[in-house]
């Protein structure tokens, strides 16, 4: 049975409701919440139940047939989105927005987010070394716009391209989970089937209304806080703007809430760095190897030695995009030359890096405000390796690390906060109390007195009582069902004063109450939830002050990522013996004594032959490598490649001398 043969005035307030959501959010798997559970009716049951391999069942909705239902705990959620979003499905989440117990007639339901395999932002299921990146694109008159963002770190970043080759290889160099885009796209020359299967990435056409100019651009003024767009550098770039303007208009839709780490657009500009195809990239195993998709084996295999996720992403970066200007690429071997130079300063820096968690897309949980508490400890901990940091690095000498440094914010003001507000261990929920430190708040802490010492409060009142009216058996019970009591047995009823107000009558006796029980039970019985309920409110004010701080972690982020892969690559070229490349401009390759820096590692030590290159712009622009198969040419060509890549990155490389020449492509 589906949803849409369902006849809606036949089946239950509930249902229709559940129907009222499915039907607006039709493309997507529907999550409706009732109460620990998160449950799938008609069409999205069958599908999950196999997808997912949970039973299914039935659930009873006013129809002659039980409607199909399958479920979820709503704790474990996370793990079977997740499962969906990367099996290529769209769920929409259906939260209960009210308290039951406060409820009038059907609990208040609504969407609070969209999960796509673009924008899923659990990272606790995500490989922190990748990016999760979803691509726009706009195709009209043989012009490519194209923008790209990683909700979970914030970055955005746009291109305009008229090339579909072009655009196909810039595209898969963010190796981009989704694809959303015009219906023109698919007439551009661009195969998306092959997308889709060799690729495995979800494609998904948009209405026009999102590719509406106006309305995209309004919303970028509107997002990014500028009166006109030319400030964000995107002058003379239409399909660039509206390409990005639908794509913050799709994550605004599907995420529910106002992106505040999406903070920048980058503008992507092809004559700043190194173009490599994505045959090429693929050939040459930068990221995976070329059968087995394994890290194990590839070019960054043997470079990541990055101590923080947000560096092996910044990694990952270089590797995807080198460097094309001189000037850059010497301040990245001066800072790795500086790093190899003061080794235990490198050190220090590495192992203060390596009790860092992934500010960034912590940061990003902290905006879309469904950071925990122990998201928030995260922060503190990474924040107090900031000061030693930014110490050591404002001692060396190259400009690189020099501005890295002025770029670190010891974040002094938000530690501070953190460990004022916050327990050392607190829960992983705000539904449990104990996150608040002592102290912190004055409400709070009256509310854990009364917490804690209400045993102690009822044993006085008890001793006072039994003295009082002479009635030495007298107790004080409780239970769920009455509440706190005076308990009296039938032998010294007639010792009961005027106050006391009957509550249950037994064979052996009777249970009573009094105004100061009552006002005590009051106080015990509301302490509890009013100290949670305080505390959520106390830790949502300060997961709110971070988020207002969004730029200055970000900004720091970026620089601790940025020194943890110079502090990487000084690392590999000393364990590896590496050589600094020269770099000219004379289009001039000379490399002696070459290495592959994968296949060295994969044999025995010593037994790799090294290779000597030299090519130029004259007589040795070309040469024609000759020998029997297995002889090595392949091996031959990709170690000149990945030595030319490598200094490109303002990497060492696996060589005795190398001068390498900027080239624009490989």
């Amino acid at each position: 049975m589906t949803y849409k043969e369902v006849d809606k005035s036949k089946v239950s307030p509930m249902m229709q409701h559940y129907l009222q959501m499915k039907e607006e959010y039709s493309d997507c798997i529907l999550f409706y919440r009732l109460g620990d559970f998160y449950e799938l009716f008609f069409d999205d049951a069958e599908e999950c139940s196999r997808v997912l391999e949970l039973t299914l069942t039935g659930k009873a909705c006013g129809l002659e047939e039980r409607a199909p239902m399958c479920g979820v705990p709503f704790h474990a959620a996370e793990v079977y989105i997740n499962k969906l979003a990367e099996a290529g499905y769209k769920v929409a989440i259906c939260e209960q927005l009210e308290d039951p117990k406060d409820a009038k007639g059907i609990v208040k339901r609504g969407v609070i987010r969209v999960v796509t395999p673009g924008t899923n932002t659990n990272i606790s299921e995500m490989d922190g070394s990748v990016n999760s990146f979803i691509v726009c694109i706009l195709y009209s008159s043989d012009r490519f716009g194209l923008a790209i963002a990683d909700v979970t770190t914030g970055e955005f970043s746009v291109a305009e391209i008229d090339d579909a080759v072009r655009l196909r290889d810039e595209m898969l160099r963010f190796s981009p989970k989704e694809i959303v885009c015009n219906e023109a796209m698919f007439m551009s020359g661009i195969n998306v089937e092959e997308l889709r299967q060799a690729q495995h990435i979800y494609v998904n056409a948009l209405a026009p209304r999102y590719f509406d100019e106006e309305a995209g651009e309004k919303l970028i003024k509107e997002h990014f806080r500028v009166a006109h767009t030319d400030g964000l550098g995107l002058h003379d770039m239409p399909f660039a703007l509206s390409a990005a303007g639908a794509l913050l208009i799709y994550l605004y839709e599907t995420q529910k809430n106002d992106l505040e780490n999406i903070t920048r657009i980058n503008i992507l500009n092809a004559g700043s760095y190194m173009l490599i195809d994505s045959s090429t990239r693929r050939n040459l195993e930068l990221t995976c190897t070329l059968r087995e998709k394994e890290k194990r084996g590839s070019l960054i295999w043997i470079l990541d030695k990055t101590k923080t996720a947000m560096g092996a992403r910044m990694l990952r970066q270089f590797l995807e995009q080198p460097l094309t200007d001189r000037k850059a690429i010497e301040e990245r071997l001066d800072a790795v030359a500086e790093l190899s130079e003061r080794l235990m300063d490198r050190d220090e820096v590495r192992e203060y890096l390596n009790t860092i968690y992934d500010i960034e897309r912590l940061m990003g949980r902290v905006v879309f405000k469904t950071a925990n508490p122990r998201d928030m400890i995260a922060l503190r901990s990474s924040m107090s390796m900031l000061g030693p940091i930014k110490s050591i690095l404002q001692g060396f000498s190259s400009k690189l690390i020099k501005r890295l440094a002025d770029e670190i914010d010891t974040m002094q003001d938000m530690y501070e906060l953190i460990e004022k507000a916050l327990c050392d261990d607190p829960p992983i929920t705000v539904h449990e109390g104990g996150i608040i430190r002592e102290g912190y708040s004055k409400e709070a802490d009256e509310l854990r007195d009364i917490r804690s010492n209400g045993k102690e409060w009822l044993m006085k009142l008890e001793s006072d009582t039994r003295e009082s009216t002479g009635i030495k058996n007298l107790r004080i019970r409780s239970n769920k069902v009455f509440g706190y009591y005076f308990e009296v047995t039938n032998s010294y009823l007639s010792l009961v004063p005027d106050d006391f107000i009957r509550k249950q009558t037994l064979a052996g006796g009777e249970r009573y109450t009094t105004a100061a029980l009552q006002e005590m039970e009051d106080k015990i019985l509301n302490s509890e939830e009013r100290l949670i309920a305080l505390e959520r409110a106390l830790f949502t004010e300060v997961r709110d002050i971070l988020a207002e701080n969004i730029g200055r972690l970000q900004d720091t982020a970026k620089a601790v990522a940025y020194t943890d892969v110079l502090c990487s690559l000084s690392y590999v070229a000393e364990h590896e013996n590496y050589v600094r490349p020269g770099i000219n401009t004379k289009g001039v390759i000379s490399i002696k004594g070459g290495r592959h820096p994968v296949v060295e590692k994969m044999i025995p030590g010593g037994s790799f032959v090294t290779n000597d290159v030299y090519l130029d712009k004259g007589e040795n622009r070309i040469s024609i490598i000759t020998g029997p198969n297995m002889a090595g040419k392949s091996t031959y060509m990709r170690l000149t490649a990945l030595i030319v890549l490598m200094a490109h990155i303002g990497s060492y490389v696996p060589c005795e001398i190398a001068d390498i020449s900027i080239v624009d492509r490989i």
